[in-house]
């Protein structure tokens, strides 16, 4: 089974894609900012993740910075889900290393088929 670490400050947003992703057939590790993420992933490379942008401690681009310098880091597929919507930021989450980007809020059929662009699902 692929495992999905999904990286969020707001326990609703991971609790709803936590719902969503184990119905597409991923097991779910959860992390509520980039620090605890990247001690997770440290521990078990996950083969996807779902990122915010905004977060305390850590925010999503500096975790994904610091993720692609690990050992391991280029392999898990990224996939961004924030409220950030300026072109700029887009750019810079690809540019970062992300394979794609959602736009919240969001629902099971797209997260289902950004997964699907990545070859996740």
């Amino acid at each position: 089974m692929k495992t999905c670490l999904v990286v969020d400050d707001s326990r609703v947003i991971r609790k709803v894609a936590r719902r969503i992703l184990e119905d597409i057939g991923f097991e779910i590790a959860e992390a509520s900012d980039g620090m605890e993420a990247l001690a997770w992933c440290r521990a078990a490379m996950p083969d996807a993740i779902l990122l915010d942008w905004n977060m305390p401690v850590m925010n999503g681009i500096e975790f994904l910075r610091h993720l692609r310098q690990e050992t391991g880091g280029d392999r898990p597929a990224v996939v961004f889900c924030t409220v950030e919507n300026d072109l700029d930021r887009i750019r810079e989450a690809l540019d970062a290393g992300a394979r794609e980007y959602i736009m919240k809020p969001f629902d099971g059929d797209i997260i289902a088929s950004k997964f699907a662009e990545v070859g996740l699902a």
